[in-house]
């Protein structure tokens, strides 16, 4: 039977079904991440509408039924009839794609609004939206379901000149498969972010789940930063020792485009952590901006390191990864016309922001750094001692150094390689000891699947500079067997031997250790690693139940065991055996519980908000010790200690 295909077949998706069909489009993915985007649609209406200047004070708050209000003090939506739908213009913004204030028209200078698809689709994909606007001393209105309006625009009066707009939503449980929970931290950084990136604007976060809080008052936290940006360096860098006590501030618009830039470089910081973001939304994927701000840093420094006598006439410029080694930066601009690459917005493309940064910053930094002669030497002596190490350690590096394909260099000894030669296809487990080694070695895939097993912890690259870290042989086998290139060099995927680097240890703390090490080396070496998705943990199960003859069962966690023991008759033998390390395991028992790619659980490591990553790396793994006590003593009351492995 042949199925014809005519223009019957040929579907036109009306109003806001497509979202529904394809929400991934829209938001990225149906997951968590997507499921918070549809908060941050929201608030950003309202921050729009704080960067027009009509708005002071934003409200968001988690519902007890999970739901999500945000209220703001700004012009509220506008209520009258539009020309071309002839709906309000409430129900067009909220019902019709690409209908908003942001396409020119006069209605926001600057807007982090782009398509014109956030609250429609926010409104798309959830079970149920109220929306709420006062404006001209009356209150409107209206209630949506799945995107359908199910009540008229309503109107009443009201006795006060208030102003503003309040939306309520909850998501479909129809397209949020994985649970429609909100996660307090993930959005508490996300509203943080956007405080410090408008100064003055106050954000109060409220939680009215009491249940889920386990208290009878809801948790409430206030977020208003008078200093914007200059406070969001001291946040990140407050575990860190600060190279000069001012953070440098630079402030200015040209063409229309507004820029605010904060730089501090720190003494015990050996990377760089610099943040951009275009219309407050966080471009991970860098732009012109981030360009910009490199090239006039590197510009700058070298050019007054010339004129102090720092770097003699005969000397090579220092390059941009030793001027910015050490140094916090977050900057900020506001574009009229943004141009983005792709919906969700992680790289900004107009070409005219690189050179307005540049000549901003560059005129500014170099009066600024003229007249504080003390800070600008500070700077350029860790920039120069930067270099001298970088110089102490290529000669280490020529060993780790990959060669050209032909004449590659050879591999460690203790790599057992996998036969296959594309990346994409293939893996690599890191394990611990040998004796986990052999398991794997026996039990793996040879033709995708290679195994590398370190000796004991490898190195805490946090505290150490860049030529001890390739002296070290743990350090110098994982490079090479990776081909990772070199420490700040940009990070070329191509060169990459595995697509999926595989943390593989014990179950023990030993091995959340040594776990922690290796993506404290990751984070630090090649950041590029985690925020491109190739680095992994595996997980491997905790406890086997045997019963008679019956297949084995395999828990990786003691709720999974309780959960499976709960389904066994009352009477039932069985034994249970607790794995504490992979070497325990047969070969055949390793591959289908934790390498088997049909049957195994990996987790992807990501990172969803860069300043708090580096911040805990900072304190649990750097140099200052007062910082992780503090640490210790906020979160040791919370633990459980029935989980720990002790």
């Amino acid at each position: 039977m042949t199925s014809s295909y005519s223009a019957d077949q040929i579907q036109v998706l009306e109003g806001l079904e497509a979202v529904r069909k394809r929400p991934g489009m829209y938001i990225g993915t149906t997951g968590p991440r997507g499921l918070h985007h549809l908060v941050y649609e929201v608030v950003d209406n309202s921050i729009d509408e704080a960067l027009a200047g009509y708005c002071t004070h934003i409200e968001v708050d988690i519902n007890a039924d999970g739901s999500v209000t945000v209220t703001d003090d700004g012009r509220g939506i506008p209520t009258d009839t539009h020309s071309r739908t002839g709906k309000s213009a409430l129900e067009t913004v909220m019902t019709v794609l690409h209908a908003g204030g942001k396409f020119g028209g006069g209605g926001y200078k600057v807007s982090g609004g782009l398509h014109g698809v956030g609250i429609s689709v926010v409104n798309a994909l959830s079970e149920i939206v109220e929306v709420t606007v006062w404006r001209d001393k009356k209150v409107h209105t209206q209630r949506y379901e799945r995107g359908i309006p199910t009540t008229d625009l309503q109107v009443k009066p009201y006795k006060e000149a208030r102003t503003g707009t309040s939306v309520t939503f909850k998501p479909d449980t129809q397209i949020f498969s994985t649970g429609i929970e909100f996660d307090y931290i993930t959005l508490s950084g996300r509203l943080r972010e956007l405080a410090y990136l408008n100064a003055g604007v106050k954000i109060t976060f409220t939680d009215h789940r009491l249940e889920l809080l386990k208290s009878d008052t809801p948790k409430v936290e206030s977020y208003e930063y008078k200093g914007g940006i200059k406070e969001y360096i001291a946040y990140m860098n407050r575990e860190k020792q600060p190279l000069h006590e001012e953070i440098i501030y630079v402030q200015g618009e040209r063409n229309n485009v507004q820029v605010e830039v904060s730089l501090q470089w720190c003494t015990d910081a050996y990377t760089d952590n610099v943040l951009g973001f275009a219309n407050n939304i966080r471009t991970v994927d860098g732009g012109t901006h981030l360009e910009g701000l490199k090239a006039v840093l590197t510009r700058t420094l070298n050019a007054i390191a010339r004129k102090r006598n720092k770097i003699k006439e005969n000397e090579p410029n220092l390059s941009g990864e030793h001027v910015r080694e050490g140094l916090t930066a977050v900057i900020s601009v506001k574009v009229p016309d943004p141009e983005f690459e792709g919906q969700t917005k992680t790289k900004l493309g107009n070409t005219e922001v690189r050179g307005i940064v540049d000549s901003l910053v560059g005129e500014v930094l170099t009066e600024y750094l003229e007249f504080h002669p003390g800070i600008a030497d500070s700077i350029l002596d860790k920039a120069i001692q930067a270099f001298k190490a970088a110089e102490a350690a290529r000669h280490a590096r020529e060993l780790v150094r990959r060669k050209s394909v032909l004449e590659s260099s050879p591999l460690p000894g203790k790599l057992a390689d996998c036969s296959s030669r594309d990346p994409s296809e293939s893996e690599i487990y890191i394990v611990e000891g040998d004796s986990a080694g052999g398991s794997a070695k026996q039990g793996r895939d040879r033709r995708t699947q290679a195994i590398l097993p370190l000796r004991g912890k490898i190195l805490n690259i946090e505290k150490t500079d860049d030529a001890k870290i390739y002296k070290n042989n743990e350090v110098q086998a994982l490079i090479t067997a990776l081909g990772l290139g070199v420490k700040g060099e940009e990070f070329d995927s191509s060169q990459l031997r595995y697509h999926r680097i595989v943390i593989m240890t014990d179950a023990d703390v030993d091995g959340a250790h040594i776990r922690t090490l290796l993506l404290t080396f990751f984070y630090r070496y090649q950041r590029s690693l985690i925020e491109e998705g190739f680095i992994y943990i595996a997980c491997p199960p905790l406890f086997k139940v045997e019963r008679g003859r019956s297949e084995p069962k395999y828990c990786y966690d003691e709720r999974e065991l309780q959960q499976h023991l709960a389904t066994l008759p009352s009477n039932a033998n069985y034994t249970i055996q607790r794995f504490k390390g992979l070497g325990e395991m047969m070969p055949a028992q390793l591959w289908e519980t934790t390498m088997d790619p049909a049957r195994r659980t990996l987790k992807q490591v990501e990172i969803e908000d860069a300043a708090e990553a580096d911040r805990i790396f900072t304190i649990l793994m750097g140099d200052r010790v007062a910082p992780r006590r503090e640490f210790i003593e906020t979160y040791g009351s919370k633990l459980n200690f029935t989980d720990l492995d002790i």
